[in-house]
């Protein structure tokens, strides 16, 4: 219910809340994907330049700025002190050059390309670039639909570079079944989980098989289920759920 409040306030205030810096578009060069792509950072106010802060990273970044109010988010939770100072870089899934045109489709199926653009070109760039810690304990990402399989897939193929994947309704239920499959296959990885579905259009079943596929594997799992559909009704008043999983302060 507290999040369902939080979610709904910062819904109607809009920016009014933020207090943290949310930059303009950045763009980036991928060599290894061949194309363009653009990406925001967030950082919370007052951040320190030798700040070694922990890093979110989250796939259709954009979504979760616009739809999802993040940012006005992160500055009412970490003035309230309840999570740490985080950094967050919201990756854009469209073309820069074609907004359009999204290529979610091609990215966020365990596309090794993909995952080897942030692990050898965006993560670097921005530990160069920002306070961020360089260390894979610090760094989790975030994605919903799709994303949140492809959350999965950086869980499977990234876990040296990503310690924390959190998935919002992840794809569809053959898509769950078989990344089930996949993390049985694969034993337990050094990861920290958050997982969430709706109950409504969703995919329910495959979901609450997953979560006890991990839990029968002992992960740090947090599990919610909702009776939302697969929609920002869900996913919205879950992102302090999120937060709090990986970014509690103690």
């Amino acid at each position: 219910m507290r999040s369902v409040l939080i979610f709904s306030l910062l819904s109607l205030c809009g920016s009014a809340l933020a207090q943290g810096k949310l930059s303009e578009d950045i763009r980036i060069h991928s060599e290894v994907l061949g194309y363009d792509l653009q990406y925001r950072v967030y950082l919370p106010e007052a951040t320190r330049r030798n700040a070694q802060l922990p890093t979110l990273y989250i796939t259709d970044g954009q979504w979760y700025v616009s739809r999802g109010k993040l940012p006005e988010l992160l500055d009412a939770e970490i003035a309230a002190g309840n999570i740490e100072p985080v950094m967050v870089v919201f990756v854009d899934s469209r073309n820069p050059d074609n907004l359009q045109q999204n290529r979610r489709n091609q990215q966020f199926f365990c596309n090794q390309r993909y995952v080897d653009f942030f692990k050898q070109e965006l993560i670097s760039s921005i530990d160069k670039n920002y306070p961020s810690s360089a260390h894979r304990d610090d760094r989790v990402i975030l994605g919903l639909s799709f994303g949140g399989r492809n959350s999965a897939c950086f869980g499977l193929m990234a876990n040296d570079s990503f310690a924390g994947i959190a998935m919002q309704s992840p794809a569809n239920s053959d898509m769950v079944d078989e990344l089930r499959f996949q993390y049985m296959a694969a034993g337990k990885l050094p990861l920290k989980i958050f997982l969430s579905v709706g109950t409504v259009n969703d995919n329910t079943q495959a979901g609450q098989q997953l979560m006890e596929a991990l839990k029968f594997q002992e992960y740090d799992l947090t599990y919610r289920e909702v009776d939302e559909g697969h929609d920002w009704d869900n996913w919205g008043p879950l992102l302090d759920d999120v937060l709090y999983t990986f970014f509690r302060r103690e």
